[in-house]
């Protein structure tokens, strides 16, 4: 392959990428490194899309983030999860670009932020600057990279988004280049029975599908025999030029003998719908495998609006004796394409569908429910499942059993417990915990009122009431007590807690506030000399921490600095 049609198949590429969006709407790249992506937009995460694209930093923190185009500064986020250090800038054109994950902000902004965090006396903050208070030109460099947050290692988790209604959009297509000339990988294919009668290969389960690639590069599965209402499935993932990275693809579409039944997409969507994942994919096999199943069906819960094409909700009719043709068609945003082609026969078979368990615990998913257990209560509100169902509820002991963690919920339902016959002394370390696998207690937050003690939460399992008498621990990590810290540029501190988990942390500099950053990644308070209250020789620092069940620790030590 020559180095000019190298050159045709990348322009071909980012001509295919270009054409979503207007030229008015075209931006140039945060970053002056290679774009190299970690992750894509509309990725599928636990109960989420991925609302932009995860971009490699090499490994490093500190790499300078410029401004895409003019704007003002629109927000200002500072947490210990989630986006950790995050910025927005407004940009006349109609567009809002966010950077996430940050070390720390530009020139201006920095000081900014700083200035609000001593006033606020808060590591975590959160601002809205008044318009054209803090502008921008492209170009200007406006923070550096870094792995604040939720994040699992360096990286800038950048977006675009619509200042109107705050839509995310795929940034792929507003001119962010990243080379690709890879197809889409296809990893599994599975079939599913979905009416009463309805069978795959002679079962009424799920049935993954074997096929082969042939001398085209599509790939042709082994005919499936079939009757009823079925709907089809795939496990498949991209990867661009120069990373290994499993990210998410752009669009899949299945044809039936020539027909579109379906055709989705990632090149924008709402927040308000994303929790809506849970019916796009096979929740219950990702539960118990970690895999993710994207149906090419829509299952009645489901109210994305992703589909560009939903002919018959995407489900398949096979009458006895028919055959039919099946293309699935797998794109990235280059336009890099895998299809899987599935031979369809109809036949018929002596299928009974498998009775569903039922208990004396009704939901119908648009409609409110709430239970009595004995002590313990449970309320779902109208919408807190996908589709009608029984549940599996009981309390044995101190224990409530929530039906299976296996079934997504939509909304959080409320579990309040009856703490009437425990002394109000012990009550006051004691919280709600979810148990895992392995039987160890989860800090649920709980609020206390009288005699009942409740939580929400939008993950369905066991539950208990679990007390923490145990202070967290507080431990200096790069200096000692009644040391010379002339030349250190930063004081640092871990700090743990062993069950409950930190709720809040506080620290002074010879009796003045001063900001201490927390990383809960890896348990750890940093203060950083350039805020220096004071001028003294003589310093005393002192920490406090408290937990989630109320219990405090402190920590005081002198050192000293020229």
């Amino acid at each position: 392959m020559n180095r000019y049609f190298l050159t045709f198949l990348l322009l071909s590429q980012l001509v295919s990428q270009a054409q979503y969006a207007p030229a008015e709407s075209q931006f140039d790249p945060p970053l002056d490194i290679p774009i190299i992506l970690a992750g894509t937009f509309g990725e599928l995460r636990s109960n989420h899309f991925h609302s932009g694209i995860d971009i490699k930093t090499q490994q490093r923190e500190g790499l300078p983030v410029y401004a895409i185009a003019d704007g003002t500064v629109s927000r200002i986020k500072v947490g210990h999860w989630g986006y950790g250090k995050a910025l927005y800038l407004a940009h006349p054109n109609g567009y809002t670009s966010v950077y996430a994950h940050l070390q720390k902000f530009g020139p201006g902004i920095e000081e900014y932020v700083k200035g609000l965090q001593y006033k606020r006396r808060d590591y975590e903050v959160e601002t809205f600057p008044d318009y054209g208070e803090l502008t921008v030109k492209k170009g200007d460099i406006i923070a550096y990279t870094g792995n604040t947050g939720g994040s699992s290692g360096p990286h800038l988790h950048f977006e675009i988004r619509s200042s109107v209604d705050e839509k995310p959009a795929n940034p792929l297509l507003y001119g962010i280049e990243v080379r690709d000339a890879t197809n889409p990988t296809l990893e599994a294919a599975f079939a599913y029975p979905l009416s009463p009668e309805a069978h795959v290969n002679r079962s009424a389960q799920r049935v993954e599908l074997s096929f082969r690639r042939q001398a085209d590069g599509t790939f042709l599965a082994d005919t499936l025999v079939a009757s009823g209402t079925i709907g089809l499935g795939v496990q498949t993932f991209d990867r661009q030029d120069m990373a290994a990275n499993h990210n998410g693809v752009f669009r899949i579409r299945q044809l039936v003998d020539g027909e579109p039944y379906t055709d989705l997409d990632f090149e924008r969507f709402s927040f308000g719908e994303t929790r809506y994942i849970n019916t796009l994919i096979d929740y219950p096999y990702y539960a118990k495998s970690n895999r993710r199943i994207q149906k090419c069906f829509r299952d009645a819960g489901n109210k994305l609006s992703l589909y560009n094409t939903l002919n018959k909700d995407g489900k398949i009719s096979v009458a006895p004796g028919s055959r039919h043709e099946v293309r699935i068609e797998i794109l990235d945003v280059a336009g890099n394409e895998t299809v899987l082609l599935i031979p369809l026969k109809g036949m018929s078979a002596d299928m009974q569908a498998p009775d569903m368990p039922r208990t004396p615990y009704y939901i119908r998913a648009e409609k409110p429910a709430s239970f009595d257990l004995e002590g313990a209560q449970v309320f779902f509100p109208a919408g807190s499942f996908y589709d009608n169902m029984f549940l599996e509820l009981e309390r044995v002991g101190d224990t409530v059993k929530l039906h299976d963690p296996t079934v997504p919920m939509h909304r959080n339902f409320t579990l309040s417990f009856d703490v009437s016959g425990i002394p109000e002394m012990q009550r006051r370390r004691m919280f709600i915990a979810r148990l895992d696998a392995r039987d160890n207690p989860q800090f649920c937050q709980t609020y206390k009122r009288g005699n009942t003690f409740s939580m929400r939460s939008r993950e369905l399992g066991r539950f208990t009431l679990a007390s923490d008498s145990i202070a967290p621990t507080i431990r200096p990590r790069n200096f000692k007590h009644r040391q010379w810290l002339t030349n250190y540029r930063y004081l640092s501190l871990t700090i743990a807690d062993d069950l409950s988990g930190i709720a809040s942390y506080s620290a002074t500099l010879n009796g003045q506030w001063i900001l201490m950053e927390y990383e809960p990644k890896n348990q750890t308070i940093t203060y950083n000399f350039d805020d220096r209250i004071g001028d003294a020789r003589e310093c005393e620092l002192e920490v406090e921490v408290t937990d989630n069940a109320g219990n405090t620790s402190r920590y005081s030590a002198t050192f000293f600095r020229r």
